[in-house]
């Protein structure tokens, strides 16, 4: 499907694009060759393959779940810049 110079124009005042002529005639080429290959993958018989929601594969493979230990407080506060009272302290948010 090859574009017309008005859908080109047309296109970019859609999108709010100023082009100059010459990138209209490229953006011309670069869109018409889209449509074109578009149009070659609905020729496709693709009755015989089922729909997807995902490329991925349907299931997962996933760890069991384990009870582990977590940090201790003292480990954790360890790492804050400044903790009171058991408790990570932060500069106020509002004032």
């Amino acid at each position: 499907m090859s574009l017309t110079q008005a859908e080109v124009e047309h296109i970019a005042q859609l999108a709010r694009l100023d082009l100059t002529e010459e990138e209209k005639a490229r953006y011309r080429e670069q869109l018409s060759a889209i449509l074109d290959y578009a149009a070659r993958l609905r020729e496709l018989d693709t009755s015989h393959i089922t729909p997807t929601a995902s490329v991925l594969a349907a299931s997962l493979p996933l760890r069991e779940d384990e009870v582990r230990p977590g940090l201790s407080l003292q480990d954790v506060l360890s790492n804050a810049p400044q903790a009171e009272e058991r408790q990570f302290r932060v500069p106020p948010v509002l004032e």
